[in-house]
Parts: structure tokens; C-alpha cells; sequence
């Protein structure tokens, strides 16, 4: 039988050089070009694609910094006008990947630009083991499609667009597993269309995640000013140790876990999609999920309800570098910490998970036609 990892490997390594300096912005939503302008009304939401919406099988996010010396207002109008030429060159392809991008820490005090409150440098956390080469960026790019070949042309279109102003940081591909990872998986079937996803584990990822007019409340920014219809964006590269995990027992694995394996529904019963209680009991008392449980411990009860939109897609580098990208986003990166520092503190996963890259990017608002991407920020 053929190995999956090993085509997508080779796939990745015959791709002409240009692409492998991938970059990339955010496709003008179809319905805001379309529409003709409405003289004295205000507009609406002008947002990047990629972050609701149909999740795409592939992504890949690429890093970049600024060339050395690219800085202060010489700099500020280098940006703007690669920005420019990002949204012309979006706006006139037609509809399928979608790119997002997001501007790093770093890159406001660089160019003397004001940058969103939470825009800072995310925490050490207990544990970690963080790699700068791996993380980290002055401008971070997502590019979604249904197939690699996609992801990466448009990374290189993108790439091509920005030679002169960027330099690559780092890139990671990810994929959507067409089948559960693992001879110690267990009789489950593959995700479908429509289904939530599995991450390498094999457990569903994404099964508490806010709907979309919860996501209104807890992922877009709002209110005058210029960073309204943005958002935040949390990158984490998890490297996993799914052999190891994958010999324990499904029941030890699920209470690490603290959902069911084959349907993701609570430890204590029910459909996939209800709500865990972190303090569910038996009738005789005992504690239905461990006090060490993942999704215990993420729990937005301890967050008075605060919520993340998460996206975690499979990466395999190599047979020694497995495991989960994880992207959330959310209105403010504070909670992120919050559930990050419960997690590295007593999350049973954690024994098999290593954090080694981090990042964070505030995702610009969208671009029409009189207005290019990045043009309220920069």
C-alpha cells in the first residue's frame, strides 16, 4: 500500500523553486465586488476570506519579515503598495483558495504605524520548548484550497508580488486526513464533507466551536475606528507523539481527552455537539471527567463564556515530525493565554505534545475596491 505522507512529501519537493517563497493575502469576497455602491449608507462588514466559512482540506501559512532596512515611512509606503498589489491581484482571480494575512507584533513599532490593543508578543508558557526560527513574523499569511497544487500556486503568485519587501520566516503546510491516522485508531470511519474534522490523534477537533453568530460576539473586532472587521490569529505548531498515544487503550485515551473517540460526544453521553460540563458528576459523586481532561481544562466556563473559532490541520514533515497546526482566532489574544496557561499547567496531552512555534497576527480587514488591503491600518 502506498504511503500517503510519502506523496504529499514528494508532491511539496518537486514544486518549482518560486513556490517555495510563498506569500499571501485575502481574496475580495465575491458579494462586495459584485455590489454596486450605495450613495450615504454605510458599508458592511468588509472582511477576509479564510476564517469562517467552509473549512478547505489544505492550507499552508507562510512567515515572512521585512528585508533589512525596511523601516519608518519609506518603509510604511513599501508595505502599503504590496498590499495594494496583493488586493488587485486577488480580486481579479476567480473564486476558490482563499488567502488571509495578518500583520506580526514587530511590524507596527518598525514602521510607525498604531497598532490594535493585544497586538503584542504572546508569553512563554510552561513546558514549551519554542524554536524563533519556527515561529514568530512581521506579516503572516494563510492560504485554504481543496487540493496542495492550489495552495501553493497562489503562495508563489503571491511570493513573486512581494520579492524587493519580504523575506520567508517559515511555512507549514497542513491537511485535512482524508482517513484516521494510525493501526491503533480503532474502527472509526473517515471525516466527510460537512463532518467535523479529526486531528492526528484521531479525535474530532473543532466540536465546541462558537457558531456563526457567536462568532460575531467572540472572534470579529467592532466599532468605529480602523480595526473593526478584524482579527486576531493564534498559530501554534504542535509536534505530537501519535505511536505513543495511539497504544493506549481507547478509554485511557478518552479520558485524556475527556470526549468519546468514534462520535466526540461527551465522556457522560449525548451527541457530538453538547455542551461538556466540566463538573458533571455520577449518581454516587464521583467526577465524570478527569480533573487533567483537554477539553475540561479548555473549557469556556472558566472564561465567563469568552470563545475561540479553532482550526487545526495534520502536518507531517517527516516520520519524526507529526502532528497538528493550530490556528485560532479570536477578539482577543488575552484568552488565548488564559486557556494556554491552564493547559501547560495540568493538561494530561501534554505528555504527548510538544509546542515548538508560536506566533501572532492581527488579520486585516477586508479590501474593496476603493480600498486596498491594509489601507485604514497602515
Amino acid at each position: 500500500m502506498s504511503d500517503p505522507g510519502f506523496r504529499r512529501r514528494t508532491l511539496l519537493a518537486t514544486l518549482p523553486a518560486a513556490f517555495a517563497l510563498s506569500g499571501c493575502d485575502t481574496l475580495l469576497p465575491r458579494r462586495e465586488r459584485d455590489r454596486p455602491p450605495v450613495q450615504g449608507a454605510p458599508p458592511g462588514p468588509v472582511r477576509q476570506d479564510g476564517v469562517v466559512g467552509p473549512r478547505r482540506q489544505h492550507v499552508l501559512f507562510v512567515s515572512y519579515d521585512l528585508n533589512p532596512g525596511t523601516r519608518g515611512a519609506p518603509g510604511r509606503d513599501a508595505v502599503r503598495r504590496l498590499l495594494a498589489r496583493w488586493s488587485e491581484l486577488l480580486a481579479g482571480r476567480p473564486p476558490g483558495p482563499t488567502a488571509t494575512i495578518g500583520i506580526g507584533p514587530a511590524l507596527p513599532p518598525r514602521l510607525g504605524i498604531g497598532a490594535p490593543e493585544g497586538l503584542r508578543e504572546l508569553p512563554a508558557f510552561p513546558g514549551e520548548h519554542l524554536d524563533a526560527g519556527a515561529g514568530g513574523g512581521e506579516i503572516g499569511v494563510q492560504i485554504c484550497a481543496q487540493d496542495p497544487w492550489a495552495c501553493e500556486t497562489l503562495a508563489g503568485l503571491l511570493a513573486a508580488a512581494g520579492a524587493g519587501v519580504l523575506r520567508p520566516r517559515w511555512r507549514q503546510a497542513g491537511f485535512w486526513p482524508p482517513e484516521l491516522p494510525g493501526p491503533h485508531s480503532g474502527p472509526f470511519t473517515p471525516s466527510r464533507d460537512g463532518e467535523t474534522p479529526r486531528d492526528p490523534l484521531g479525535f474530532k477537533f473543532g466540536t465546541a466551536n462558537p457558531s456563526a453568530a457567536e462568532s460575531e460576539r467572540w472572534v470579529w473586532l467592532s466599532g468605529p475606528g480602523p480595526y473593526a472587521d478584524g482579527t486576531f490569529l493564534v498559530v501554534r505548531r504542535i509536534r505530537l507523539r501519535v505511536e505513543e498515544f495511539g497504544r493506549l487503550p481507547v478509554a485511557r485515551q478518552e479520558q485524556i481527552v475527556g470526549r468519546r473517540k468514534r462520535g466526540g460526544e461527551p465522556l457522560g453521553g449525548g451527541a457530538e455537539h453538547d455542551d461538556v460540563d466540566p463538573d458533571a458528576r455520577t449518581a454516587d459523586g464521583a467526577a465524570l471527567l478527569p480533573a487533567d481532561a483537554h477539553v475540561r481544562l479548555a473549557h469556556h466556563r472558566f472564561d465567563g463564556g469568552a470563545r475561540m473559532l479553532r482550526r487545526g490541520y495534520s502536518y507531517e514533515n517527516h516520520p519524526a515530525d507529526r502532528g497538528l497546526l493550530f490556528l485560532a482566532y479570536l477578539k482577543d489574544p488575552a484568552l488565548f493565554v488564559r486557556v494556554q496557561g491552564r493547559l501547560a499547567a495540568g493538561d494530561a496531552l501534554n505528555s504527548f505534545a510538544e509546542h515548538y512555534g508560536s506566533a501572532l497576527f492581527y488579520v486585516l480587514p477586508g479590501a474593496r475596491p476603493d480600498r486596498p488591503l491594509g489601507s485604514m491600518v497602515l
